[in-house]
């Protein structure tokens, strides 16, 4: 399917399921008294209007209000979410009652009447129900989870790991999007919980902000608070370079550029070591490795401002293990396979689309259909790639399945 063909096909999907919703209530209602039925389809698209109504003003005018509007949003997410779980089984119902309606018309005595084939009670109920399950939970995802911080610990071990550092636990947040929340308190309470873990090395893998550097700056003494006995490294992700802000209406390249400069002094306010191609040492009882750190490189239309051969030629050659911090999982496939002496490498970006089921046996989101690499740890001959799904949110205000992550992987030696 092609990019021009999406958005007509996602309109014909929200009309076909927005039929099937109606369709699902009208036919769980078909035992009750007329006057009750009538009042049940007026309320539902009176509803279904309002709903859309205000989704549609709460995306078009996010600036005023916005913590207000982003729930207006998430509410109108919800509906669609759960008004297309509705469709599956009944457009399935459809298709068997077509075939069925069929196979009669086919074999009946020419000239005798054919019956109708009416939809289930059961399965409009049913249709609900099932459709209750992603309205309840993305509800559920705006008012807890987009808050509800977890801390996920991962334990690799390295052949070529030096000795001083069997033990060193590495601590990594990701895709923090400050502009996404409108008070102090949930970036508060994540600062103590990473404290909590007295890690030896803290990295932050990209987007601070969601587009403009003053986003991040109520937070700076918030983010200020994270103790580390070592150096913070941080570095870019995309929406720090505010690609997808139209610049022509707020002063052009040269208000873009002072955005990107401000957030990159604002790294340094917070206390952060920014890493822009290049490469920083961590020693240890006289034995090194290196850290690794791009700005974004990403695929699928996403800006490549990294040069990971820049930084990858700043390393100290003494250091035997080296860690990379870049932003966008698919610059694993993209570069980093050339560089073989890259023994384990940090990414987020995709957050896990905030949205899916994040089980021990089962982990499933529907941006596994354009990323290879999206949560979690994977593993390529002695190379290691772990995807956070990252701290803060945006887009839908919240969470549901793939909850903020403080990542904790401890380092052991094979």
């Amino acid at each position: 399917m092609s990019r021009t063909s999406l958005p007509f096909f996602f309109l014909a999907l929200i009309a076909v399921a927005e039929w099937y919703g109606f369709q699902a209530v009208r036919g769980a209602m078909q035992h009750a008294a007329p006057g009750t039925r009538r009042l049940t389809a007026i309320l539902y698209w009176v509803l279904t209007v309002l709903i859309w109504a205000l989704g549609f003003w709460a995306l078009r005018n996010r600036h005023e209000h916005p913590s207000f509007k982003s729930y207006l949003g998430g509410v109108l997410l919800a509906v669609i979410a759960a008004k297309i779980v509705i469709l599956v089984p009944l457009l399935l119902e459809d298709v068997v009652r077509l075939g069925r309606w069929a196979v009669q018309a086919a074999t009946r005595p020419a000239g005798s009447p054919g019956t109708g084939i009416s939809r289930s009670e059961f399965l409009s109920k049913f249709a609900l129900v099932l459709g209750a399950i992603p309205f309840a939970s993305l509800l559920w995802g705006m008012a807890k989870g987009g808050t509800d911080y977890t801390v996920r610990r991962v334990t690799l071990r390295f052949p070529n790991l030096p000795a001083s550092f069997d033990g060193f636990k590495l601590l990594q947040i990701s895709d923090l999007h400050t502009g996404s929340f409108h008070s102090k308190e949930p970036l508060q309470r994540a600062v103590k919980l990473i404290n909590e873990q007295q890690a030896d090395q803290i990295f932050m893998t990209g987007d601070l902000v969601n587009n403009y550097a003053h986003e991040v700056e109520e937070h700076i003494d918030t983010l200020a608070g994270i103790r580390s006995s070592r150096p913070i490294y941080s570095i870019l992700g995309n929406h720090d370079y505010a690609d997808y802000v139209n610049w022509a209406d707020e002063g052009g390249v040269p208000a873009k550029a002072a955005n990107l400069a401000r957030i990159k002094q604002n790294h340094a306010k917070i206390g952060w070591d920014l890493l822009l191609d290049e490469a920083r040492t961590v020693e240890r009882n006289g034995e090194k490795i290196a850290i690794l750190g791009v700005q974004n490189w990403g695929a699928r239309g996403f800006a490549q401002y990294g040069k990971l051969h820049q930084a990858h030629a700043t390393a100290d050659a003494a250091a035997p293990f080296k860690i990379l911090l870049s932003h966008d999982p698919s610059h694993w496939d993209g570069q980093v396979h050339e560089y073989p002496d890259i023994d384990l490498m940090l990414a987020g970006h995709t957050h896990g689309m905030q949205f899916g089921v994040n089980l021990s046996f089962l982990k499933w989101s529907p941006v596994q259909y354009a990323y290879k690499q999206w949560a979690g740890l994977y593993q390529r001959g002695k190379q290691y790639l772990y995807v956070n799904a990252g701290l803060g949110f945006i887009g839908y205000h919240g969470r549901v399945g793939f909850l903020p992550e403080i990542t904790v992987i401890e380092l052991r030696r094979a």
